[in-house]
């Protein structure tokens, strides 16, 4: 791809790079990221990419990638884009390849009431790799039948709690309290059959579940209020919609991508007059039949993403009460969802909008006074989970204290790829990383032979560096580290 994009870069204050409109971009677009940051990345397609999504019809306010940015389909993952509702005829546009395939894939914290000493940490790591069902097939998975897949669909982590897998409690500290609005639950028959057999199952790929060490606490009030403290035992899951969400995306996209057809060096939809880049950006309208079809359809696979992060809870809380005799006083800190497409109200420039916000591979980071937020979180900010690598360390961020920051109240969702899988393989021996990860306490359990390759430490960028972007960007504060020392991967 050209390399056009570097003539219109400069600094924009602290944390952030801007790219000027040009060509058919209809916006600036904003990277989190500084001179050095620019220089540690080789491959231009990112922020290529981040300007092709700038072209996207509606769009409203900047492009954004957040520092963990890196290629992805369509839109660079660390991609926040957001479209007007009302405008045109139908809706500013909507695009599955602003979500990913694996919607509504996200991040889940618990909080222990264990010290780190109170536990045999490579028994338990061993445990949990017979315990937890990870890896590619669904195998070990909650079986469903017709009637309780609808409720998942419809319902979200309440049908899983209904179902004995979850707790009541658990619902408030959930991103949307674990249900969005599906009237249709128009899921294909292939996603639902999909579906039926892995609920509570983690993948494979980027997904864990990881016991990890509170080991340095930046924001003591905000730590406090989510029931952090040094020392302490955490659990994060990371995993999403699994096969029925990629289905979902994969018809939606078939379904949108063949209103398009070739022109020049553009893809064009004369039924909306869409004119993109990239076929890989095919959208519609919010409000056309196929952009409301596949909107619906995307909250449903949601819902089924909340209800599987639910079961697979459970299933930790199961395993503790075998390892501990209870269920170590597990308590959810937050769930949140990086990718995702929300109706949501934003002020953009000075004026109010009722705002489609894409994120992919990006995730809320709500003020404290947000309306949506239990009250524990006000006047401290929404807990903003990111997870960096098996090796080194995962962060909590907090939101504002109130307000919203620039970014459409978006933050980053991890440490973000530097080398692809394929290099990540070629460079590296899952061996010989298996044997250094033991030495320095992290014990990893693998279902996948190539998988800790693929997700070594050295395959993702420096997760504090990403961190600090983050903070002097404004866009979130650090609250807590947390250092692995058991890892359950597909």
């Amino acid at each position: 791809m050209s390399a056009e994009w570097r003539k219109h870069l400069s600094p924009d204050g602290p944390g952030r790079m801007r790219i000027a409109k040009h060509g058919s971009m209809l916006t600036d677009a904003l990277l989190i990221a500084d001179a050095e940051h620019m220089a540690g990345h080789t491959d231009d397609r990112s922020p290529e990419q981040l300007c092709n999504t700038a072209g996207i019809p509606g769009i409203i306010g900047e492009a954004w990638a957040m520092a963990d940015w890196h290629f992805g389909y369509g839109f660079p993952i660390g991609g926040v884009v957001a479209t007007d509702v009302d405008a045109g005829e139908l809706g500013g546009a909507i695009s599955p390849g602003g979500v990913g395939f694996d919607i509504n894939c996200g991040v889940r914290l618990c909080a222990l009431d264990v010290e780190v000493g109170d536990i045999d940490a490579k028994t338990l790591a061993g445990t949990l790799a017979r315990e937890i069902p990870a890896g590619a097939s669904s195998k070990g998975g909650v079986i469903l039948d017709e009637t309780s897949m609808a409720a998942v669909l419809s319902e979200g982590a309440s049908a899983a709690v209904e179902m004995g897998w979850g707790e009541v409690q658990d619902l408030a500290a959930i991103e949307s309290n674990g249900v969005l609005e599906s009237e249709e639950r128009n899921v294909g028959e292939r996603a639902q059959k999909r579906g039926m057999k892995a609920l509570g199952t983690l993948g494979s790929g980027n997904h864990f579940l990881e016991l990890q060490v509170v080991d340095r606490v930046e924001d003591g009030s905000a730590a406090a209020a989510y029931g952090l403290r040094e020392g302490q035992v955490t659990a994060m899951i990371h995993t999403g919609s699994r096969g029925l969400g990629h289905q979902v995306c994969s018809e939606h996209v078939a379904a949108i991508e063949s209103k398009y057809q070739r022109d020049g060096d553009h893809w064009y939809a004369p039924e909306w007059d869409y004119r993109l880049r990239d076929r890989q950006l095919a959208a519609a309208p919010i409000f056309s039949r196929e952009g409301g079809a596949y909107l619906d359809a995307m909250r449903a696979a949601g819902n089924y993403a909340f209800a599987n992060r639910s079961a697979l809870t459970q299933r930790l809380r199961n395993v503790l009460r075998t390892h501990l005799g209870r269920d170590g006083g597990l308590e959810v800190v937050y769930d949140v969802s990086h990718n995702i497409a929300k109706v949501e109200d934003h002020i953009v420039h000075g004026k109010s909008c009722k705002c489609c916000v894409h994120r992919k591979g990006a995730t809320r980071a709500l003020g404290g006074d947000h309306p949506e937020l239990a009250s524990r979180f006000s006047a401290v900010g929404q807990p903003v989970l990111v997870p960096g690598d098996m090796g080194t360390a995962s962060w909590v961020l907090a939101g504002p204290k109130s307000g919203a920051n620039d970014a459409f109240s978006s933050s980053c969702h991890g440490a973000g790829r530097r080398l692809s899988r394929t290099a990540a393989r070629k460079q590296i021996d899952s061996d010989q990383l298996r044997a250094q990860l033991e030495a320095s306490g992290v014990h990893v359990r693998a279902k996948t032979p190539n998988v800790l390759a693929e997700e070594a430490p050295d395959a993702y960028k420096d997760v504090d560096e990403v961190i600090a972007l983050t903070a002097s960007a404004n866009l979130a504060r650090p609250v807590a580290r947390l250092r692995p020392f058991a890892v359950i991967k597909g």
